[in-house]
C-alpha cells in the first residue's frame, strides 16, 4: 500500500496564500455582461381577496377577480392567487398574457348558474376564458366547479335530462349550456395541478391552440349527464396530457378538427371511465390528424375504449396506441358505444358528405375485457389501410343485462344495425396484420357469441394472420 506525501511546510503554505489573496484583493470587481447573463424573472403575485373577493360562495365575486388580473404587469408571470378556505363564486372571467390562476388547495372558484352569469356570444360561454393570449394557465391544486347539477331538470340513470338555453335565441339545439374552461387561440398554455369538477357541458375546452400541457388535473362530470366531455382538443397543435384522472359522462379525450389539422397529441399515464368513448377522434373531422400517441392508460367500466368516428372528409393517420388496459360494457343505448374496446370506423356522416381515410394505425400490448368485440369499417371512398394489432389479449364475457347484437354506426351512415356479435368486425380494409392476438371467449351458456373473425364479403384485402389463437373458457 503506498504512503501519501509528507504534506507541504506551514511556510510556503503561507508564502503561496498570502500574495494570492492580495492580489485577488486588488482586482477590479467583475462585471456582468446583460448580454450574456440569464435573467431569473420571479412571478408577480396578486390576491383576489386585497381586490376585495369575500370568497364566500354567496356573493359574486367577478369584479375583484378580473381586477386582480388586469392589474397583472405586462411583464410575465403574474400569479392570481386564491387563498385556501374559500370559495369564490363568478361569473365568467377571462385571463390575459402571462397570467396563471393560482386557485391553492381548499380554495373553489364556483362558477354562476345564470344565463346572465355569461357573454351574450354563445361561444364564449366559459367560467374562465382566454384568448389570443400566451404563457397562461391554471395551477395550484384547488378546484373549479361548474355547478352542472343545477342544469339537470330530470334526474334519469339511463341519461339525465338537461337545460337548454335555447329560449334565449342565442344558440339552438338542446346542448346551450356554458362550459367550464376554454383557451382559444391560445400558445404556451399550462394546465397543472387541478381538479375541474362538475362542468354543464364540456370541461376543459383546447381550440387553435399551439404547445399546451396539461399535468396531474383531474375531471369529475355526472356519469348521467350528457355532453360533459373531459377534454376536448381542437384544431391544435403539440399538445400532452399526462397522469391525469378522468371520470365522466359523455367522451373523456377527444380531438376534433372543425378549421384545421390536428397534429402531434401525446397522451400518457392516465386513467379514464366514461359512459361514452374513452377517447374519441371526431366526430368533427373536416380536417386531418397525425401523429398522435396514447400510452400508459387505464380504461374502466366504459361505453367504449378507444374509437374513431371521422364523418366528415378529414384524414387520420400516424396513430399509435401502446400499454392500454380496457373494460367496456353496455349502458343504455341512448349514448353512442356498443362496448366496443376498438372501435375503428370512416363513413359520410350525410350523403353529400366526403369519406375521410384512416391509415397507418398501430395497437400494441393493448389488454381488454369487454361485453362486445372490436368493430373495424372502413367505407367505399373512405378506406382503413395498413392497421397492425400486435401483441393483444381480448377477453369476451358478458356481466350486464343490457341487450347485444347491435352494431353502432352513429352518427350518421347506417345508425343502429343488428349483427351477431364477433371477435373483430371488418369491412371496407385494405391492410391489416394480426400478430400475436389470444382472444378468450367465456362459455356463455346463452350461445351469445359467434365468430372470431368476421368479414364483410369482397370488402377486406391484404390480411396478415400471425400467431392468432381463439379459445373458450369458463367463468
Amino acid at each position: 500500500m503506498a504512503t501519501a506525501p509528507p504534506p507541504p511546510p506551514s511556510s510556503l503554505i503561507q508564502s503561496i496564500t498570502v500574495p494570492l489573496l492580495l492580489f485577488l484583493f486588488l482586482l477590479p470587481p467583475l462585471q456582468s455582461n446583460p448580454a450574456t447573463s440569464p435573467t431569473i424573472e420571479l412571478p408577480h403575485t396578486l390576491s383576489v381577496v386585497d381586490f376585495g373577493a369575500t370568497g364566500d360562495g354567496v356573493h359574486y365575486d367577478t369584479s375583484a377577480i378580473q381586477s386582480a388580473i388586469d392589474s397583472c404587469p405586462a411583464v410575465s408571470p403574474c400569479h392570481v392567487t386564491f387563498p385556501p378556505g374559500r370559495t369564490y363564486l363568478t361569473a365568467t372571467i377571462r385571463l390575459k398574457s402571462g397570467v396563471v390562476l393560482d386557485i391553492q388547495e381548499g380554495a373553489t372558484l364556483l362558477g354562476g348558474p345564470r344565463l346572465e352569469d355569461y357573454p351574450k356570444e354563445q361561444n364564449k360561454w366559459y367560467v374562465v376564458l382566454a384568448e389570443n393570449a400566451s404563457e397562461v394557465g391554471i395551477s395550484g391544486g384547488g378546484v373549479v366547479d361548474g355547478q352542472g347539477l343545477k342544469f339537470v331538470t330530470r334526474f334519469d340513470e339511463r341519461k339525465n335530462v338537461m337545460v337548454s338555453w335555447n329560449w334565449t335565441g342565442a344558440c339552438l339545439g338542446d346542448e346551450c349550456r356554458p362550459r367550464l374552461v376554454g383557451f382559444i387561440n391560445c400558445r404556451n398554455v399550462n394546465l397543472s395541478n387541478l381538479r375541474l369538477r362538475q362542468p354543464a357541458y364540456w370541461c376543459l375546452h383546447i381550440v387553435q391552440c399551439e404547445n399546451v400541457l396539461i399535468q396531474d388535473v383531474s375531471i369529475y362530470g355526472d356519469f348521467n349527464t350528457p355532453n360533459n366531455d373531459g377534454i376536448d382538443i381542437e384544431d391544435s397543435n403539440n399538445t400532452v396530457i399526462t397522469r391525469c384522472h378522468i371520470d365522466t359522462g359523455d367522451d373523456a379525450i377527444c380531438p376534433k378538427t372543425y378549421t384545421g389539422p390536428l397534429y402531434n397529441l401525446t397522451v400518457t399515464n392516465s386513467w379514464i371511465r366514461t359512459k361514452s368513448s374513452a377517447i374519441k377522434l371526431g366526430s368533427a373531422s373536416w380536417f386531418d390528424f397525425k401523429g398522435l400517441v396514447f400510452d400508459n392508460i387505464t380504461i374502466v367500466d366504459s361505453h367504449r375504449g378507444l374509437g374513431f368516428q371521422i364523418r366528415d372528409g378529414g384524414n387520420v393517420s400516424d396513430i399509435t396506441f401502446s400499454n392500454i388496459n380496457i373494460s367496456t360494457r353496455y349502458y343504455d343505448p341512448s349514448w353512442w358505444g356498443r362496448a366496443e374496446p376498438i372501435y375503428v370506423t370512416t363513413c359520410p356522416r350525410h350523403s353529400n358528405s366526403k369519406e375521410g381515410s384512416i391509415s397507418n394505425l398501430l395497437f400494441v400490448n393493448i389488454t381488454s375485457t369487454s361485453e362486445n368485440g372490436v368493430f373495424l369499417s372502413g367505407s367505399k371512398g373512405g378506406l382503413l389501410s395498413d392497421l397492425r394489432f400486435i401483441n393483444l389479449n381480448l377477453t369476451y364475457r358478458r356481466w350486464t343485462n343490457d341487450a347485444g347484437g347491435l352494431v353502432d354506426y352513429r352518427p350518421g351512415c347506417q345508425g343502429l344495425v343488428n349483427h351477431s356479435t364477433a371477435g373483430i368486425i371488418m369491412e371496407h380494409i385494405d391492410g391489416l396484420v394480426i400478430d400475436n392476438v389470444n382472444m378468450r371467449w367465456s362459455d356463455d351458456p346463452l350461445r351469445q357469441w359467434n365468430d372470431p373473425l368476421d368479414f364483410r364479403s369482397s370488402t377486406v384485402n391484404n390480411i396478415s394472420l400471425l400467431n392468432f389463437r381463439s379459445s373458450l373458457y369458463s367463468q
